[in-house]
């Protein structure tokens, strides 16, 4: 994941049920497959999601690299999509987000039948790199 994904296109056979979520209704993301084993999300961004001093709040940023590092290790850990939930999550914030849209970008980078591991990317529209995450997260049984 060394660059954003770009000139993505949203159909609806690309979007995942979780912008179902009551997360993704407040915040405003679209989550979806991008292709090579990589799920994303991304957001357009309004005056809502900024912090004090006019740049995407870092609780935003989280969310937006949690939700898709979730996504890549419930889409992708099993032959059929499991859920899973965040066992824990480190973020580093790079640069401030003044961009009119931003991506995250994640994908499995390995674990076990239960636990799994996934590095995720925030980057702006122009690809400039925002964020990074790394995270550990649980498979449930159904």
């Amino acid at each position: 994941m060394n660059s954003p994904v770009k000139n993505l296109t949203e159909t609806p056979e690309h979007l995942l049920l979780a912008d179902d979520s009551g997360a993704g209704g407040l915040i405003g993301y679209r989550s979806f497959d991008a292709g090579d084993g990589i799920a994303a999300c991304t957001l357009r961004l309004g005056p809502q999601h900024m912090n004090r001093l006019g740049v995407l709040h870092g609780g935003i940023v989280a969310m937006l690299l949690d939700n898709a590092s979730g996504l890549a290790v419930r889409k992708f850990s099993r032959d059929k999509e499991t859920p899973a939930v965040t066992v824990s999550m480190t973020v580093n914030y790079i640069a401030a987000g003044k961009a009119e849209e931003v991506t995250a970008t994640a994908r499995i980078t390995g674990g076990g039948r239960a636990l799994k591991f996934a590095d995720a990317q925030l980057h702006d529209q122009d690809g400039k790199l925002l964020a990074t995450a790394s995270g550990a997260f649980k498979l449930l049984e159904r």
